[in-house]
């Protein structure tokens, strides 16, 4: 299951994470980050083995939000040794999701 980001394990789970992390940034009272969440969930089990997988609530961790400059969501957030790689904006499917992540890391 991805892990839920917060103020307390972001350092932890995200900057020291040892394989690439994707980021759904998302909100519940959003619609296309509801239709992402399937996706979201079967790229894991797929490619959990390769990839750490998280999603942030924007209303929830608010500040790290700010931190990633999130003005819209969902937004994917692409992260390798701490650092951002890669941001993408809106709904996409499984296979283009799946290509940013190969493409990137």
């Amino acid at each position: 299951m991805a892990i839920a980001i917060t103020a307390e394990n972001f350092d932890h789970e995200i900057k020291k994470a040892t394989k690439p992390v994707v980021i759904d940034v998302y909100a519940t009272w959003c619609g296309p980050c509801q239709q992402m969440m399937p996706v979201f969930h079967e790229l894991e089990a797929e490619l959990g083995s390769k990839y750490t997988f998280a999603k942030l609530n924007v209303d929830e961790a608010r500040e790290i939000s700010i931190q990633f400059g999130v003005t819209s969501v969902p937004t994917f957030i692409f992260m390798k040794d701490g650092v951002i790689v890669g941001k993408e904006t809106g709904y996409m499917g499984k296979d283009t999701l799946k290509e940013l992540l190969e493409e990137l890391f």
